[in-house]
């Protein structure tokens, strides 16, 4: 006696995988990353307690002597706050994808029928949420300290949070460029906040560019987190908005443009 074949034994394995298909996979891996917090809550507090301690450090002991007022700092410098918190969680992705790479996660991926890009997207897509609980959680300890939005009111502020999202989107891709490129998930922490402290610190974040330098004025001037900032004041106190949110995101399309073909790249090359 002969066993027969299966029905479907004759049809062609399809080489590719369909984009619905990638975009299913890309949520799956997302909820991976982001389900490692459920059993190890420590991860959020990596995002919870360092925003926190900078508001109330900045306000409580910078405040008086810049602004003169501990709520007017606040108001001034809370918005740059949240801009400058979305960067440095961005490090996040890096961390993870190097911590990935280098136990063999995306070995054991390849493996499988998914779409190439799907583990890239999916821990930028679960960087999203991350993103989302940080603004979340600086807003609320702003509003606890007694910052108050202006007359733009609550779609200034989902306003401001919808352009903080799409520009961490792109600068994900610069963490995702140097989690692949650095040895160990160390080393990335160190060069990110290396690059960072200068660009976030070089800014109109915490002080007004005009009280700086003329030559150093130059460098806040054309600073993109001085744009970005500027904007999230706009959309949260009140004030210019359509130029610093249309060079905001001028900004994330050009850094998207540059380092996710990069990453990409690095990516196939690496995995």
């Amino acid at each position: 006696m002969t066993a027969e074949a299966p029905a479907h034994a004759d049809r062609p394995l399809s080489p590719r995988v369909g984009l619905l298909q990638g975009v299913r996979q890309s949520l799956t891996l997302a909820w991976r990353t982001l389900v490692q917090v459920r059993h190890n809550p420590y991860e959020l507090s990596d995002f919870s307690i360092q925003p926190i301690m900078f508001v109330l450090l900045f306000t409580y002991v910078f405040g008086g002597a810049i602004a003169g007022s501990t709520q007017d700092y606040l108001r001034f410098m809370l918005p740059g706050m949240i801009v400058m918190n979305m960067l440095f969680v961005t490090l996040y992705v890096g961390q993870g994808l190097n911590t990935d790479v280098r136990k063999g996660v995306f070995d054991r991926l390849r493996s499988l029928p998914i779409a190439r890009w799907a583990p890239l997207a999916g821990r930028i897509a679960a960087d999203q949420v991350k993103q989302a609980w940080s603004i979340v959680l600086v807003v609320a300890v702003g509003m606890i300290l007694g910052f108050r939005l202006g007359s733009p009111g609550v779609l200034g502020l989902l306003g401001a949070a919808v352009l903080l999202l799409a520009f961490a989107l792109a600068f994900s891709w610069v963490a995702v460029l140097v989690g692949l490129l650095a040895k160990d998930a160390e080393r990335v922490q160190i060069f990110g906040f290396t690059a960072l402290f200068p660009v976030t610190f070089v800014s109109n974040v915490f002080v007004p560019a005009d009280t700086m330098p003329g030559w150093l004025q130059a460098f806040v001037d054309i600073n993109p987190v001085s744009t970005l900032a500027e904007a999230c004041r706009g959309l949260m106190r009140g004030g210019e908005v359509a130029t610093p949110v249309a060079q905001s995101l001028a900004w994330a399309a050009a850094i998207a443009a540059v380092f996710a073909p990069l990453s990409v790249a690095v990516f196939k090359r690496k995995v």
